[in-house]
């Protein structure tokens, strides 16, 4: 039998809460994928911030910087909904704060281009797994999810100036693209990581008695998705992944 509206992340108690809250481990997995997301952007911030320090001329290091300024923004509403679940905004970043540092640290990126890469494959490829996961969660959550993940300028940017480097120095784009790959599996690395340090993350995924979860072969077919999206990214910037 099909579960009904009410056990299900879309329904809700009288007073307009979804009934997954109700779970305490369902509100602890939220509270800890709005953490790991509200500090993704400020980690966004900064390294996007550096980067402008690289840009060769004043239009790219404008840009650069307005794209910063825009991860920044999504912080306080991330952080307002931890607020509404009772939970401390900075307590639910800490944990996840030593996994994204250090990928930032094996990822540091040698130069601009490098690092325009890395702000359109690596947060693209993060992107696409807090996507997949968003898929599982309330309306209301999955919606904020979403939103925080919208493009802020990169693509078209990093595009544009990516295939005409590579247009001017073809030894460029093989670089580039051993970068790339070098990029998605550090992406993936911290993403299984993320989620298996914390068990009320995992359980998103695992689903619950009335929640849907991810089977072996749910999984296989997502980390496949991730891996298509990858794909053309690096084709979008006339790199072989």
């Amino acid at each position: 039998m099909a579960p009904s509206t009410a056990d299900t992340p879309e329904g809700s108690v009288d007073d307009g809460t979804p009934l997954a809250f109700q779970d305490p481990v369902y509100r602890e997995a939220v509270v800890d994928l709005l953490g790991v997301l509200a500090y993704g952007e400020i980690s966004a911030f900064e390294r996007l911030a550096e980067d402008a320090k690289l840009a060769p001329t004043l239009e790219d290091k404008v840009a650069i910087a307005t794209m910063a300024s825009r991860e920044f923004t999504k912080v306080a509403s991330l952080h307002a909904r931890i607020v509404e679940l009772d939970a401390d905004p900075f307590a639910a970043m800490k944990p996840f704060r030593e996994a994204i540092d250090l990928f930032h640290e094996h990822t540091a990126p040698a130069d601009w281009f490098e690092g325009l890469v890395k702000a359109y494959v690596g947060d693209g490829l993060a992107d696409d797994f807090y996507r997949e996961i968003a898929a599982y969660l309330d309306p209301g959550t999955r919606d904020l999810v979403v939103a925080s993940l919208e493009d802020t300028g990169h693509a078209a940017f990093v595009v544009d100036r990516v295939r005409a480097a590579i247009a001017a120095d073809h030894r460029l784009g093989g670089r580039l693209a051993l970068w790339g790959r070098r990029l998605m599996g550090e992406a993936l690395i911290q993403a299984q990581r993320v989620a298996a340090d914390r068990d009320a993350l995992s359980s998103l995924l695992a689903g619950g008695v009335d929640r849907p979860g991810l089977d072996l072969a749910a999984i296989g077919r997502m980390f496949t998705r991730l891996t298509e999206r990858h794909t053309e990214r690096m084709a979008e910037l006339g790199l072989e992944s």
